[in-house]
């Protein structure tokens, strides 16, 4: 798949080099979390994930909930899933899967045609995200964000691509994700039951600098932190791997149609 030259995404975006974006000296402190955040690499890890996801969607759609599991794309090439799981018993609090456009279209192109200066980038989508209740589900939401950055500046991803349907597309905005098609702007997903999502997306390399320039309240956690519990190395490692060994086989899940991001 063809890429836009860094050169290009700096003339019309502002976009600059991920090595002025990650700067490890910036680092203040080191905190421990109350869980860790890793990449699945079993079958064991994946069934936690899909605990989870059952759990965050049953809330709102409870007959789909009961028809999940591993799914295709759990296993893809340049597709990783997140896992957030307790310290203290080993219990999962939170997954977020993460689709890479290295190896094929993402999901949400199933409904819509992303414009060329995304879809000739290098983009990753993230989908299935779902977390516990309560305090702790908004702290794991939060890690599994900076997992998500973490992930796609390790990999040299351009772009962080999310959808989202109403009012969660408010919690991304927030973030600081930019609408890739009209302002606010809802469209049908045809490869989820043609329910209305925003489409958003916010250039890897900027993420620091513009959350900076507004005292992003995240900003410490994300950039001054230096958090020993969050680990996406391995996935790094898979992103690598999957040019030359093939993904372990996994079932197709019943379903396959429901909204990319958390109903948490």
């Amino acid at each position: 798949m063809d890429r836009v030259d860094s050169d290009v995404l700096k003339q019309n975006t502002g976009f600059t080099s991920l090595e002025e974006g990650i700067n490890p000296g910036a680092v203040k402190k080191k905190e421990r979390l109350p869980f860790t955040i890793k990449v699945a690499s079993n079958l064991a890890d994946l069934d936690k994930a899909v605990e989870m996801r059952r759990a965050a969607y049953r809330r709102h759609l409870p007959e789909f909930a009961e028809t999940m599991s591993v799914e295709a794309l759990d296993g893809a090439p340049g597709t990783v899933v997140l896992l957030a799981q307790s310290r203290l018993d080993g219990g999962p609090l939170g997954t977020m899967r993460i689709q890479s456009n290295a190896f094929g279209p993402l999901a949400v192109e199933q409904s819509v045609r992303l414009p060329d200066w995304l879809s000739k980038a290098g983009v990753a989508e993230a989908t299935r995200l779902g977390v516990e209740r309560g305090a702790i589900g908004r702290m794991v939401k939060v890690a599994l964000c900076k997992a998500f950055y973490l992930y796609c500046a390790q990999n040299g991803v351009d772009w962080m691509l999310i959808t989202a349907r109403s009012p969660l597309d408010r919690e991304y905005e927030a973030m600081l994700f930019g609408d890739v098609y009209g302002q606010n702007e809802f469209l049908p997903m045809s490869h989820v039951g043609g329910l209305p999502h925003r489409v958003m997306a916010k250039p890897v390399a900027l993420v620091r600098q513009r959350w900076a320039k507004v005292s992003h309240p995240f900003y410490g956690f994300f950039f001054e932190t230096d958090h020993v519990d969050i680990d996406v190395s391995v996935a790094t490692k898979q992103h690598e791997a999957s040019h030359c060994a093939q993904r372990v086989d996994l079932p197709v899940s019943a379903s396959g149609l429901m909204p990319s991001l958390s109903d948490a």
